[in-house]
Parts: structure tokens; sequence; C-alpha cells
């Protein structure tokens, strides 16, 4: 039932994303009761999602991500 620190940040990764099974959440819940590094990291990482969450962050459009590739290609030719 013991799992690892790494182990445990996947299974942290995986929950806020709803990819963790049952067993893997009841496995880092245990493992919380004795790592309170990884408890803190848990509570941080979902800080950082949900405040990504709020800022509504967009992502650059295609057309202007290659503009800018083939800019910076001929730049440093």
């Amino acid at each position: 039932m013991k799992i690892s620190c790494e182990e445990a940040s996947d299974i942290c990764n995986k929950s806020q994303y709803k990819e963790a099974s049952i067993w893997q959440i009841v496995k880092l819940q245990f493992h919380f009761v004795y790592c309170k590094v990884c408890k803190k990291y848990s509570r941080k990482n979902s800080q950082l999602t949900s405040l990504c969450k709020k800022a509504d962050l967009h992502t650059m459009p295609s057309n202007e991500k290659e503009a800018l590739k083939r800019s910076l290609e001929e730049k440093f030719q």
C-alpha cells in the first residue's frame, strides 16, 4: 500500500484531471498521512490548476505561430 513520492506525484497529477482510479486516490491519501511534502505539493498543484483555469489562457493561433516561425528561421539563417 505504501507508494513512493514519485508515484504520489503521478497520481496527484492524474487525480486533478479525473484520470486516477479510486484505488490510486486511496493510496495517495494514505501517502499524505506520512508525507507532508507531497501533501503540500498536491495542494500547490491544485491551486496552480485553479489559477490557470480562471486566467482563461489561450494559445497563439496557428497562422501567427507559422509567421513567427518563418520570421525566426529567416533571422537565424
